[in-house]
């Protein structure tokens, strides 16, 4: 219940991540990402600290593409206690046109009261030609998920995604980093 209430204030943590131009420069985006493609299921390998995700062991997030451009949004979070939340939501592009960068808001309270203002900033920093790895983030550096199509990666794999990541300014030491299936109890 923590991380659905948690994803209540993601929006507006995330919404005030903006450059306001008097800050770093923003990390560089792909040049596009093929929403047919790119949606599906993605695990998260690893996230810097949010606290919607707190209690979250495990992640994944499932991301539809609508028939109005529009995805669909479902993200999944496991607890160490074997229990799974979720919260749903939808992402658009930011500028119609461009896919790189997106908007995302949650099916929630606060954005029943403010819809489309209260969202989060969702960039594609990085995504694999084969498109099972990717790097997503927002322009502040503060928010970062290590993306697959699988739920572990070789060292190989990892390292490399570490380095991009590292190479757009993130401090990649405030990982937090999937916890195996074998330390999450079963829940019954």
């Amino acid at each position: 219940m923590a991380w659905l209430l948690g994803s209540l204030f993601a929006g507006l943590l995330l919404t005030g991540c903006a450059n306001s131009g008097t800050g770093a420069i923003p990390p560089k985006t792909v040049e596009k990402v093929d929403f047919k493609r790119y949606q599906g299921t993605w695990y998260e390998l690893a996230r810097m600290p949010m606290y919607f995700q707190r209690d979250c062991a495990q992640s994944e997030a499932h991301y539809t593409l609508r028939p109005d451009a529009t995805i669909g949004v479902l993200n999944r979070c496991r607890t160490l206690e074997g229990k799974w939340e979720a919260a749903t939501g939808t992402a658009w592009p930011q500028v119609p046109g461009k896919t790189d960068k997106l908007w995302v808001v949650f099916d929630n309270w606060l954005s029943e009261l403010a819809p489309r203002v209260v969202k989060g900033d969702y960039w594609v920093l990085y995504i694999g030609d084969d498109y099972q790895t990717a790097l997503v983030g927002n322009p502040d550096r503060k928010s970062l998920w290590l993306l697959s199509r699988k739920p572990q990666v070789t060292p190989l794999v990892r390292e490399d995604l570490l380095a991009k990541a590292r190479q757009q300014g993130y401090d990649t030491t405030r990982l937090i980093w999937r916890v195996s299936d074998s330390n999450i109890a079963n829940a019954q």
